[in-house]
């Protein structure tokens, strides 16, 4: 199983992101012991530094841990905090691919999609069809939070600049995604993004409508420039937030089938009744 020769990405990130993605669909279960490392690095035609660099990684995510004398095990509890880039990586091989965000700016969407429709642009991966919609907040009008941390009011200057912020980043998500569409690289690709008005205390992606990725937005005081004055604020700090991930293809029975269909409906009431189209 060599890499890819034309993924830019370091190889031990190659071969991270191949491992990663065997445990989070259970290739490898919890309490597996993986390959030894010479194994691992006959596997993915690499060095043993590059698996041990891998497996650095791994372990630093929590999803492996190692024992002395016995090897590396997947670690006993999964259910655990996980990075988004690699499954929305994987969505992309799909056919129809569907992402649903409801959040604040929209960032950390951006990040992880830029691999994988850059791919499609050079022609790497070929879905037939991509769906996006973003679900954010009105900057336009007051919120509870961000607000000033002094008296709690509201701050027009920071509103304006999270509104610019959020251009930024879904504008360049649906602005790739439709022109992908219009170049005729997928045959139907659409990206919409509604706005409501409740405080975005949570950050929420369905995706392909099999896995839900959820986590709060650690509130932070801190300093920003607005115009020439400092100004404390309480704000909503995404890089922060730390993503549980739930499958519906697990059982009937198990929570992870109910949190993503509980998900979908929650997300689709709002999208459905209380979310207006974003227009920039």
């Amino acid at each position: 199983m060599a890499l890819d020769p034309d993924d830019p990405r370091p190889p031990y990130v190659q071969v991270a992101n191949a491992l990663r993605a065997a445990i989070l669909t259970k290739k490898f279960t919890p309490g597996d012991k993986l390959p030894s490392r010479t194994e691992l690095a006959k596997t993915y035609n690499v060095a043993p530094m590059t698996v041990q660099n891998a497996l650095r990684e791994l372990r630093e995510e929590g999803l492996i841990v190692s024992r002395q004398g016995s090897g590396v095990f997947v670690r006993e509890r999964t259910e655990r905090p996980v990075g988004l880039r690699p499954h929305i990586e994987r969505a992309f091989q799909a056919e129809d691919v569907t992402i649903d965000f409801a959040g604040f700016s929209g960032e950390t969407l951006h990040g992880a999609m830029q691999e994988p429709l850059d791919k499609i642009r050079i022609g790497r991966l070929r879905p037939k069809s991509i769906r996006v919609r973003i679900l954010v907040p009105d900057t336009t009008a007051p919120l509870a939070i961000p607000c000033r941390a002094d008296d709690l009011s509201d701050s027009p200057q920071f509103r304006a600049r999270a509104t610019k912020i959020m251009h930024r980043y879904v504008g360049a998500i649906t602005d790739t995604v439709n022109e992908l569409g219009s170049l005729g690289l997928v045959d139907e690709a659409t990206a919409e993004v509604h706005v409501h008005h409740a405080a975005p205390l949570f950050k929420l992606y369905i995706v392909n409508n099999e896995e839900a990725f959820f986590g709060f937005y650690p509130v932070r005081e801190h300093v920003l420039t607005l115009g020439d004055e400092p100004h404390t604020v309480y704000d909503l700090m995404g890089k922060d937030a730390i993503l549980f991930h739930h499958s519906a293809n697990d059982d009937d029975t198990s929570t992870g089938s109910q949190y993503v269909d509980q998900a979908r409906t929650w997300f689709d009431s709002m999208w459905n009744t209380v979310s207006t189209e974003f227009i920039p």
